[in-house]
């Protein structure tokens, strides 16, 4: 998309509370974008953002500053007053009510709903009435006239006409800016020359371009791509993923192949940041929470022991995991596995098997147990019942683990031990 010395994106944090996954990819995107270039990530977030700088981090997302919107007020309020001066940004009096009122008004008569720039025939005089009676005035940013045209890294060719949108509220009542606005003055600020945003921002993208013009800033200096939305997810967060046992660097390549039509792998962020290709980043796409347990099923079942230590149930040992680790969706099944092969579990009684567990009860073979000791029981109650592997294996998961799936056997029995296997049968069997 750019030369390496470019580049220089940022990842904002507008909002407190966990990300959702869609802000969650375009942070991705933002941050692969430059590391693919060898560029530099910005984070700028409130003070409020702490949740949202938490996901950044256990997603191995590490910026290379910080910026703090509430500390650079100075800065935005001399920003406004200046475009106060050159009359890009005017004073307006509307109540909500009185906005509402106009924008009914305008779609009953088939005109555009957009704001009808009726503040603009406010005279000082009348303002100044209006200030000694109480009232503060908003501000709103005049938009150019014509339209705003840039090459977009997933769109292509994209022209927006400004006339055709809402003059934007810039500064409010009490002088706060508008984060749109806020956000103009401290990219032209920080040097920001890449911009991945989602699709239904093209509009906005138009009037940050337009923003950064009137501020004195070269709008062919910014670099946008806007790819689709990530639809889908609702109520789902990352804290709630990482407290599901998600593993980082499967959300990471999933949400980083969501609408390329790639399958998401599990090269790693440095691989994902050299394979970065904005304009494969076209298609539609929802969140498939079933895709996302795929990739961490297989990032489980690559762990060591030394990965997930910390976040298994007290006691758990490194057989364990080895046995269970490639047989688990989220971390957190890990503790239900635990309950199999050292707490105690009642299985239940299964209707027509009694004889075979029985026959299995009897032929259960003596301790100290080997890793073999179920594929050798199987082979001795097979050739004493004359049932296959298969007809064998299901009946006696249920019966061992209170499960029809799961792990596989060959490690977990060893674990289980014979006593409590024994007690097992003998339930399954009543």
């Amino acid at each position: 998309m750019t030369r390496a010395r470019d580049v220089r994106t940022r990842i904002t944090l507008a909002s407190p509370g966990s990300l959702h996954p869609g802000a969650a990819r375009l942070a991705l995107l933002n941050w692969l974008l430059a590391r693919r270039h060898g560029g530099s990530v910005l984070l700028r977030a409130g003070a409020a953002a702490e949740s949202g700088e938490q996901d950044l981090d256990w997603l191995g997302l590490r910026c290379d500053g910080v910026t703090r919107p509430e500390a650079r007020q100075a800065r935005h309020a001399a920003a406004a007053e200046a475009l106060k001066r050159t009359g890009r940004l005017y004073p307006c009096l509307e109540s909500e009510e009185e906005l509402r009122a106009k924008r009914d008004w305008r779609v009953r008569h088939g005109r555009p709903a957009i704001y009808d720039r009726a503040m603009l025939k406010l005279t000082p005089a009348q303002l100044a009435a209006a200030e000694a009676g109480g009232k503060r005035p908003y501000w709103r940013f005049r938009l150019s006239d014509g339209a705003v045209a840039w090459h977009d890294a997933v769109l292509g060719r994209t022209d927006v006409t400004l006339a055709q949108m809402s003059d934007p509220v810039a500064v409010q009542a009490d002088g706060t800016p508008l984060p749109a606005f806020a956000a103009a003055v401290d990219d032209l600020d920080d040097g920001i020359t890449d911009l991945v945003r989602g699709a239904d921002h093209v509009g906005g993208s138009a009037v940050q371009l337009d923003m950064r013009l009137a501020l004195g800033g070269d709008p062919r200096a910014l670099r946008l791509a806007h790819v689709p939305q990530l639809h889908g997810g609702e109520g789902v967060t990352l804290r709630r993923l990482r407290g599901d046992g998600v593993e980082p660097a499967a959300l990471a390549a999933y949400l980083a192949a969501c609408g390329t039509g790639r399958a998401g792998d599990l090269p790693g962020l440095p691989a994902l940041a050299a394979a970065c290709d904005l304009s494969a980043c076209t298609g539609a796409a929802a969140f498939d929470i079933t895709a996302v347990q795929a990739l961490n099923r297989r990032a489980l079942a690559r762990a060591g022991f030394a990965d997930v230590a910390a976040r298994l149930p007290p006691g758990a040992t490194e057989a364990f995991w080895l046995a269970v680790r490639g047989g688990i969706d989220l971390l957190r099944e890990a503790h239900g596995w635990w309950d199999v092969v050292a707490g105690t579990i009642v299985p239940p009684v299964i209707e027509g098997e009694a004889p075979l567990l029985r026959t299995a009860l009897r032929l259960l073979p003596a301790e100290p147990w080997s890793g073999d000791v179920w594929s050798e029981w199987l082979r001795v109650l097979q050739a004493a019942t004359g049932r296959s592997l298969a007809a064998l294996a299901q009946p006696l998961r249920l019966a061992l683990t209170g499960e029809d799936h799961g792990p596989d056997l060959a490690g977990l029995l060893p674990l289980i031990g014979r006593a409590r296997a024994a007690l097992r049968l003998q339930l399954a069997a009543a």
